[in-house]
């Protein structure tokens, strides 16, 4: 007998599937064609167990794909561009590229020690300029399209980081990479027009089928529509108006003040001449200094100032107070809020904390008081202290031609109403705003665009492209980006009038890097395209692509948005990139997060050297159900250790058994034998009982850990068998071995490849089938009968499936046990419950 030896036998096969190109694909051939898409990583240095969990379940899925007989696509590159390798080279002196390629050579390595493999011809790295200048020809068609523009506004400012952040990337207020507070600031910015295309990604939903239910609901929610009425107030004594968006236009008879957002445009029009403009203007600079968190929160104080300005309430004319409050965002609605304290709590504890009035337009149904008395009654029923706002349903009250109506029916006829009087619009809005892709910082793909004095914003042609990155750069410890200092990269010439002219010093967003690489793959090498129209049609949609959830509004939203451009101009054939997404859950230490700022993180290689890759990898997907977080144990190693060797000792002892049934002629394996009950054995049932309890786990959810559990029932099922003392079925048991080493082959490929290889196959493993079950061989064909004396327990018996009940009072009355309960009374009642037991009334 042999040791399971995994240093001698991983590197072994590692090198034989790199000599074999064993996940090479030539993307010409379609046939059975599988396009399996794990997130590419950030190329950021040492890998923990955190990390492999996308990689392994990734490759799991790949290598049980191929023993299905697809054509599988599996590439791999790097998501490169990005601070942390900017704040790197400010603290290490090291160049961003210099430090990324490093850490993309250590991750390949980690990768291949891992047995996860990829078609490595296909790899991109996003920070080369062979791929971000089609990131910059990206920009440009979105330029061409009107979806990419330029405007002043108010920006997520991360001081830490010294950049701008999308609203996605600030996490409770904090930015989401250093968790510094994030203030507001106006900046002029590069946009992409995302809500042009609100409308197709949230109805598009439908089509995402095999989508976690999860992720539709954040995207659905982050989307955000609602149907509404657009109103325009007035300003008294001007001829601005106020638009806001309200969604309960049945409470405008109730609206007694507007608020607008600190960031609101028109606010330095407004104030420019009010007596407290100074006092105004601290306001603002201190409400825009709270995060947008806490502002919309209904725990926080909500805070304001009177601006001195009036607007005109359009339905009945009331002149109401303009205010400026901490609990209004311009990421909502229009920025301005028509506010109706009676029936919006926000509302109602402004206008408790300033003293302003509060009126009654929807009256809580089987409420009849307010018909009951006067108007003058009912202002100061209105002007009470009420203890909350009333948010519910009701009929009509204080709303003129409108009193008496449900609210929900009123809403459509004030609808229409103020349709026909031109004061409001039916509208739809939307939550989504959009996609702010500058970033002041370095490493970053350059936007391709020129500033000349003569021209204004010029695009650089695409013939240009790509706008390189500088690599002579000095770094500040500000963080402020040194390419405003480059100045043989910011002086250049006009595309137009050849004058002289200077590019833009802010570079993308990575999230632009990420929202078309899908498409890079297929023709990673093309100078002349940034992919082919024809191929990616035959490819794509993505069939499986496999990553965090933490990209559900990030990256997967900006990849649908771009792949929507891309269809509409013709560039692609379908509307989704992603058929079928998988979101595995986080692996925890200590119960957060591994990171290696909290001390927590499990180094792979030290696992690896002491007990294997394909036992991390086991017990990486043994931890728990994949879609779920999992705490990490390292007992729960040393048990996915023992169990190898276990597998390894089961199929050492068949091997070494003179008997052994291997070598033999393989034309009566698996289901290829006819039915016979005197073939079946209860290893076989186990057998087939296991071929599908782990095909339909992965089948229907990627459970590799019931899988994995199923399998190790067998190895147990084989060891009693085999301890038994009775001499197996030797077709029985060559099967199940063999079924053994094919069903573990996804998850711990190594040991896999080197068992097959001994159980006398030529070739890899992942080039045999996967094994199929007979559902003829997947039923018990003996059963235990319980055997009951005056309804007590006093034996047991095993019988034929479908034995004849003759046949079982034969057998039963036949038993040792029973005759010896029954002695000589006579047997008055004989009752059976088919498959469970046998009751003798005597």
């Amino acid at each position: 007998m042999s040791d399971y030896n995994f240093q001698q036998i991983e590197p072994k096969w590692q090198k034989a599937w790199d000599k074999e190109k064993l996940f090479f694909v030539d993307e010409k051939n379609t046939k059975n064609k599988y396009y399996c898409l794990v997130m590419f990583p950030y190329p950021s240095g040492d890998l923990h167990v955190g990390h492999g969990r996308n990689y392994i379940i990734g490759d799991a899925v790949v290598r049980y794909k191929m023993m299905h007989g697809l054509n599988v696509l599996t590439p791999m590159g790097w998501d490169a561009f990005g601070l942390p390798a900017e704040n790197a080279a400010i603290k290490s002196n090291t160049h961003p590229k210099l430090w990324t390629i490093k850490n993309v050579k250590r991750m390949k390595e980690q990768f291949h020690q891992w047995g996860c493999g990829y078609d490595w011809n296909r790899e991109v790295t996003a920070c080369l300029p062979d791929y971000y200048k089609w990131t910059q020809w990206v920009f440009l068609k979105l330029y061409e399209k009107g979806l990419a523009y330029k405007k002043m506004g108010a920006v997520n400012w991360c001081p830490s980081c010294q950049t701008v952040l999308a609203n996605e990337q600030v996490v409770n207020g904090n930015c989401e990479r250093c968790q510094t507070k994030v203030l507001d600031k106006d900046l002029e910015q590069w946009f992409f027009k995302i809500t042009a295309y609100a409308e197709k990604l949230l109805t598009d939903i439908t089509l995402l089928e095999n989508w976690p239910q999860r992720v539709k609901t954040m995207q659905e929610n982050w989307i955000g529509k609602s149907a509404g009425v657009q109103i325009d107030f007035p300003v008294d004594g001007s001829l601005e108006k106020l638009t806001c968006f309200t969604t309960r236009v049945d409470t405008i008879f109730g609206a007694t003040y507007m608020v607008l957002a600190p960031e609101h445009p028109s606010l330095s029009k407004l104030i420019v001449s009010v007596p407290n403009k100074a006092d105004i203007q601290e306001f603002i600079q201190k409400a825009r200094s709270q995060s947008k968190v806490d502002r919309s929160s209904l725990e926080v104080e909500k805070e304001g100032i009177f601006t001195g300005r009036y607007v005109i309430n359009p339905v009945n004319n009331k002149k109401i107070p303009l205010w400026i409050a901490n609990y209004v965002l311009m990421e909502y609605g229009t920025g301005a809020v028509m506010a109706v304290p009676a029936h919006d709590q926000r509302d109602f504890d402004f206008a408790k904390k300033y003293k302003l009035p509060i009126e009654i337009v929807i009256q809580e149904k089987g409420d009849s008081a307010l018909f009951s008395i006067s108007q003058k009654q009912q202002e100061k029923r209105a002007l009470s202290p009420f203890s909350e706002a009333y948010e519910g349903d009701g009929i009509m009250v204080n709303s003129e031609q409108f009193n008496g109506l449900n609210n929900r029916d009123a809403m459509e006829k004030i609808a229409v109403w103020m349709l026909e009087k031109k004061i409001g619009r039916k509208t739809v809005h939307y939550r989504l705003r959009d996609w702010l892709i500058s970033r002041q910082r370095y490493w970053g793909a350059p936007i391709p665009m020129i500033y000349c004095d003569k021209c204004g914003i010029v695009p650089v042609p695409e013939n240009q492209l790509p706008v390189l990155l500088p690599d002579d750069v000095k770094f500040k410890p500000s963080g402020d980006s040194p390419l405003k200092d480059a100045a043989e990269f910011v002086h250049c010439k006009c595309p137009k009038c050849k004058g002289n002219a200077r590019r833009e010093t802010d570079t993308m967003d990575t999230f632009v890097d990420s929202s078309w690489y899908y498409l890079r793959y297929l023709s990673p090498k093309d100078n002349l395209k940034a992919f082919d129209t024809e191929t990616v049609n035959k490819w794509l949609p993505v069939d499986q692509y496999i990553g965090g959830v933490e990209h559900a509004i990030l990256h997967l939203l900006y990849s649908r948005f771009i792949t929507k451009v891309f269809n509409d101009i013709g560039l692609v054939g379908f509307k989704e990139p992603f058929a079928r997404l998988f979101t595995q859950g986080m692996i925890t230490k200590d119960g957060i997060k591994m990171s290696k700022s909290r001390g927590n993180v499990v180094a792979p290689d030290v696992l690896i050297e002491k007990y294997g890759a394909d036992t991390m990898r086991l017990y990486t997907l043994f931890i728990g159900p994949p879609e779920k977080d999992a705490e990490w144990n390292d007992r729960g190693v040393e048990g996915a250790w023992r169990f190898l060797n276990r597998a390894w000792r089961l199929v050492d002892s068949v091997l070494s058994d003179s008997s052994s049934p291997f070598g033999a002629p393989q034309n009566d394996m698996m289901c290829g034998l006819p039915q016979n009950d005197n073939v079946m054995h209860a290893l076989r049932r186990k057998t087939h009982q296991t071929i599908k309890k782990v095909t339909e786990d992965i089948e229907s959810g990627f459970y590799f850990n019931t899988a994995i559990a199923s399998i190790m029932e067998l190895v147990n099922e084989a060891y009693v068998l085999m301890g038994s003392g009775l001499k197996p079925d030797p077709i029985s048991l060559k099967e199940a071995v063999e079924a053994i080493v094919l069903l573990l082959a996804p998850f711990v490929p190594h040991i896999s490849e080197e068992l097959w290889e001994r159980l006398g196959h030529k070739g890899s493993i992942f080039k045999a089938s996967w094994p199929k079950y007979n559902p003829d061989f997947i039923h018990a064909e003996i059963i235990t009968m319980i055997i009951q004396v005056n309804g007590r327990v006093r034996s047991k018996i095993d019988v034929p499936l479908n034995i004849a009940e003759e046949q079982l009072k034969e057998a039963v009355l036949s038993d040792e046990k029973t005759k010896a309960w029954i002695g000589v009374q006579p047997v008055k009642k004989f009752i059976v419950v088919p498959k469970k037991l046998v009751n003798i009334v005597v």
